[in-house]
Parts: C-alpha cells; structure tokens; sequence
C-alpha cells in the first residue's frame, strides 16, 4: 500500500502534532510494560486482574493510572496504603514517551508509516531488557513474539526493510532471522565448550547443602533453575563426605545432571533424593556464555532490521559489554561483571543501529569497498 495513503497532512495536523501523539501513546505503552515486567517472570496474567497496588491489593481506578502523571502526582506512593511505589514505573513510562517520540522525530520526514513498525521493536527492547536485568530471562513474548511481528510488519511496510515490494522485504526479513539464530546459537554453543564451567571455591570442612530446588554453599544460595539450562549440563564435586537421608559415603566423586545423580559408579534419580549434603573443596557448576533468550532476542532483530542489523548489533553489544565489565572490574565490582545479562546490551547495540548506526554500517563498506 502506498505511503500517501497513511500521511498524516491529509489530516490537516502539522508535523509536531504527531510528536505529542507518539510521545503520549508511548506513555501509554510504557505503562502496559510495567505490568509485562512486574508480570511475566511470575506466570501471571497480564491481562487480569487489573492494575493494583503490590502491596494492598488496591485497584487502581481509570483516573488514577494516568501514565507518568500520576506517579508524581502521588510522590510514588499508592493513594490507597500509601506504600512506596518503584521510581520504575515512571522511568519505564517516561523512557518509551521520548523512545517513541524520538522516532517519530528522527523517521517522520522519510516515511509515515515505518516509525509505527519502529515503536513496536523500541517497546520490546525495553520490556525485555527490564525483565533481563531483574531476572536474567527474556519472555518468549517478546522474543518469538517479536520475530513474528518483524516479519508480518516487514511484509505490510516494506520500507522497513529498505524494500519497495513485500516478497523482497519478506525475503531480507527471513535471511535476518536465519542470520540471527545462527550466528548467536554459534556463539553459544562455542562459549560453551571454552567457558562452559565455573569452579566455585568451598570453605574447609563447610557443608554444600542440595535441597529440591537447588544448592546451599557457604556465601549464597543457586537455583536449579539458574544452574541447569540443557539436560547435559553437570554440577561436579568430589566429596570428603557425603550424607543421604539413608545413607553415607567417603571420597566419592558426585555428578549431578538435571536427570540423574551419580555418585562414584551408582546412578540415582534426583527426585528420590531430596536432600544432601557434601564436604569438599569446590563445585564445578556449567556456566553459559549466551542464554537462548539472546538466540531468539537476535532473531527478532533479524526479522524487523535485516541481517546487516544483526551483525551490527552482535559486534556492538560485544563491545559495550566488555567496556563495563572491564570498568566493573576496575572499581573493584567483579562480582556485579559476572552477573549482567547480554540482553539489554543487545537490545542498545540495535537501538544504535536504527538511530544512525546503519549510516556507520554503510560508510564504512562503501569505504572498504573503495580501499
């Protein structure tokens, strides 16, 4: 469909008009993704119940869940309990207004429509970043959800591709995604081999203590869940002791895999061993370089930007990683290094890519095309 169809002069509003209108509907988005992240990591509904306090369980009525206006209005608090509501709320609001405004400002002039395929990926980065950082995972809504939405939109704007036919924009979005998934999931898979396992140091003669949902050691406690990403994944240790609720060893080495415990040449289920406890020098954890979130967050990109996107983003987030986490280290924060999901780095490499990355991307091949 041609892009006169949808300009916006023909409604007689000047240009900046429209900027109010992305700015305010982008606080209108920023507010549903409050509920997505406070929502999906715990399985609930974002749907249902309606918004309530966290706290008291008050719902929160129309006129008082007007976005960013009403959290200052409020100093943060719920009119109701008067607890403290998270300064989250408003930065989430507050980020997506200008996000959306600022894409409206920056690709108005070219097209009306792509700044409409735009906000919908803007608004994906941010809920999944918030949900990475809190939570080290990224919702497969965002994540396949995304990518299918970044095909269906390249085929309806096939500016968004760069495209002026929907089978081109299609076939650019299709190559984006198989780019995506192979040059991460690669990624991954090689992280894995070369930095695949983590030796955790053990006090002398302290307990490692594994219960039903994960492991007890001297300094902090994992989950199961965080440990285990793929049924070969092993937690490795070779116990002094080791207690059973039924039964006693020494010296023993112990391998523990989402399926099966193995203790010297024994082979248990881990669901008929509910709690154990081990005395040894360390634990050898698996340890990913890459989740597969970052897989299926990096196909989306490919489906809304194109495989050139892609590399960009990957190469880019490469390097915002490592700059921090040196900077990290150097304040002495290692621990908070080895804790930060690639996500949201990703999701910033690809931002920089829509809002004049791919100028960079294209000056620098035409410059080595000319070299």
């Amino acid at each position: 469909m041609p892009d006169w169809v949808f300009d916006f002069s023909l409604f007689g509003m000047p240009f900046h008009f429209w900027t109010g209108v992305f700015f305010v509907f982008g606080s209108l988005v920023g507010s549903f993704l409050n509920v997505c992240i406070y929502r999906m990591p715990r399985n609930e509904s974002v749907y249902s119940p309606p918004s309530h306090c966290p706290h008291c369980g008050y719902q929160i009525p129309m006129w008082l869940n007007v976005p960013i206006i009403t959290w200052l209005w409020l100093r943060g608090k719920c009119a109701n309990c008067r607890a403290p509501i998270s300064v989250r709320y408003l930065l989430i609001e507050l980020l997506t207004a200008v996000a959306f405004a600022s894409t409206w400002l920056y690709f108005g002039h070219q097209s009306p429509v792509v700044p409409w395929a735009i906000i919908v990926l803007l608004a994906i980065f941010i809920g999944s970043s918030a949900i990475d950082f809190e939570h080290l995972i990224i919702p497969d809504e965002f994540t396949l959800g995304g990518t299918v939405a970044g095909f269906l939109l390249s085929a309806a704007i096939p500016a968004l591709q760069g495209c002026t036919t929907s089978v081109e924009a299609m076939k650019r979005s299709g190559i984006g995604i198989a780019i995506g998934v192979a040059l991460v999931y690669a990624v991954v898979r090689l992280g894995k081999l070369l930095f695949g396992r983590e030796r955790v140091a053990v006090p002398p003669g302290s307990k490692v203590i594994f219960h039903e949902e994960g492991i007890a050691l001297a300094d902090k406690a994992l989950l199961f869940g965080d440990i285990f990403y793929r049924r070969s994944d092993t937690i490795v240790l070779t116990a002094q002791t080791l207690e059973l609720p039924d039964r006693c060893y020494r010296n023993v080495e112990v391998r523990l895999r989402p399926e099966t415990l193995m203790i010297a040449d024994e082979v248990l289920s881990p669901e008929d061993v509910p709690y154990m406890e081990a005395v040894c020098d360390q634990v050898i954890l698996p340890r990913e370089a890459m989740g597969f979130g970052d897989v299926k967050f990096m196909a989306a990109i490919g489906a809304f930007l194109g495989w050139q996107a892609v590399v960009f983003s990957f190469g880019g987030s490469a390097l915002m990683a490592a700059g921090i986490g040196v900077s990290l280290i150097i304040i002495g924060r290692r621990d908070w290094s080895s804790r930060l999901p690639f996500g949201p780095y990703i999701a910033a490499a690809a931002t920089v890519w829509i809002f004049g990355g791919s100028r960079l991307w294209q000056w620098y091949w035409e410059r080595l095309r000319g070299g």
